[in-house]
């Protein structure tokens, strides 16, 4: 039944464990009676939540939304609270997510060099072997946590060989990594904030190191690519490569982990869906996994609200008075299942074709590892539904537990069982 249909009679509380499991029929409550919502979070900052579509691409575009958390007007306690955790002490500040033109124009171009379609097409052999490694590891078990298990290290290791991190310091970016997944509370972006901090100042010294290695000996890598590119003599600076080097990580891996676990779980609770998609890859017939990735990002995507933007002066977005220095919000799962925009929108539709998305987001910052993402989630889901057919929840659906993250919407665990391996 659609959530429409099934709505809170009331306004609906917000970031609690049950808004985490399915925040779905709050969200239609809020485009349904307050599309541009203001609400406080439970880190304590004050901030505006647009949920219809129209709204949301209108916003994710506008000049007048900020990227720079300069033009944030809080206290000094609650810009404290906005952005990734650590990343203003590991002056890791001047990346795509946090700039605006002309410095954005600038570093976007300079990255999309070293970042072309062509270096993530190339990439796609090693994508294989990683996926198929990953399964080997655990295939004769019969058994597996997904998350743990697969969707977390696929990308790590697959961000890191393409970064050029070598293969022996890549432990260490996993256990980094791990430590900003571990302890999130509802509605908060890494909670405690202090460990998430920590590792992020570790992965900051090791980049740092590894950029100074890469100038003296570079190799075919990202990162390389990045300390090498220059327009019109322009080259990024050693702070810049870094702060780079880690919003491709820290982009990369988690929304990856998160496309991957939510779109088995959803293709595990869509059975008819998955057979149509097995089906398919079993005929060589690869269209429908191309719709069906991009699908499964506008059901139940791996990015929950989009990262924050800050009004530079007043305006006015979906009827609502907004002020200068006001933090705002975009909810990518509520714009992507506005039935104004999608057809019968809670329902998975693997062919669906009209899905102009926003899982990517829009405008000048739209996702640059996008191709990377797509690559990594058809490959990972592909492999799995042809090796393991006879996939099934290990568990009852209520024992699953999501982290409940501010931006991103993930899975903690997805125990599976399967039979022995299949080629």
């Amino acid at each position: 039944m659609p959530h429409q249909q099934n709505l809170p009679a009331s306004a609906p509380e917000l970031f609690t464990w049950e808004f985490a499991t399915d925040p779905y029929p709050a969200y239609a409550w809020l485009r349904e009676n307050a599309p541009v919502h203001r609400t406080t979070l439970p880190s304590g900052v004050e901030a505006w939540l647009v949920t219809r579509y129209a709204d949301a691409r209108q916003a994710l575009a506008d000049s007048r939304l900020s990227k720079n958390p300069a033009h944030h007007t809080g206290s000094a306690h609650s810009k404290k609270k906005t952005g990734i955790p650590g990343e203003r002490k590991a002056d890791l500040m001047t990346h795509l997510l946090n700039i605006d033109p002309p410095d954005h124009t600038r570093l976007r171009r300079l990255v999309a060099k070293a970042f072309t379609p062509r270096t993530v097409a190339a990439f796609a052999p090693r994508v294989q072997e990683l996926t198929d490694q990953l399964i080997d590891a655990f295939v004769e078990k019969g058994e597996a946590d997904l998350i743990h298990d697969f969707a977390f290290p696929l990308p790590i290791y697959a961000i890191c060989d393409l970064l050029g991190v070598p293969r022996e310091d890549q432990d260490d970016f996993r256990d980094w990594a791990g430590m900003m997944l571990r302890h999130v509370k509802p509605g908060h972006g890494g909670g405690p904030r202090g460990g998430v901090a920590r590792s992020v100042k570790k992965m900051r010294n090791y980049l740092a190191e590894l950029i100074h290695r890469k100038r003296e000996e570079p190799g075919d890598d990202l990162i390389s690519g990045l300390i090498q590119a220059s327009d019109h003599g322009e080259h990024l600076t050693e702070n810049e490569a870094a702060a780079m080097a880690f919003i491709l990580l820290f982009a990369g891996f988690e929304t990856t982990v998160n496309l991957i676990g939510n779109g088995m779980y959803a293709l595990l609770r869509n059975p008819v869906q998955r057979e149509r998609l097995q089906q398919a890859l079993a005929e060589g017939d690869t269209e429908l996994l191309a719709t069906g990735v991009e699908e499964l990002l506008r059901y139940d995507g791996p990015v929950e609200l989009a990262t924050w933007r800050y009004a530079t002066e007043a305006l006015t977005l979906g009827g609502e008075d907004i002020a200068a220095g006001d933090p705002v919000l975009v909810v990518l799962a509520a714009a992507d299942r506005d039935p104004e925009r999608f057809n019968d929108p809670d329902t998975l539709d693997l062919s669906r074709t009209d899905n102009q998305h926003l899982g990517y987001g829009h405008g000048i910052h739209y996702c640059l590892g996008a191709p990377l993402a797509r690559l990594e989630g058809q490959t990972a889901l592909a492999t799995l539904l042809r090796r393991l057919p006879d996939l099934r929840l290990a568990v009852e659906h209520d024992d699953l537990r999501w982290r409940g993250g501010l931006i991103m919407r993930g899975l903690r665990t997805l125990p599976v069982e399967f039979g022995m391996k299949q080629e």
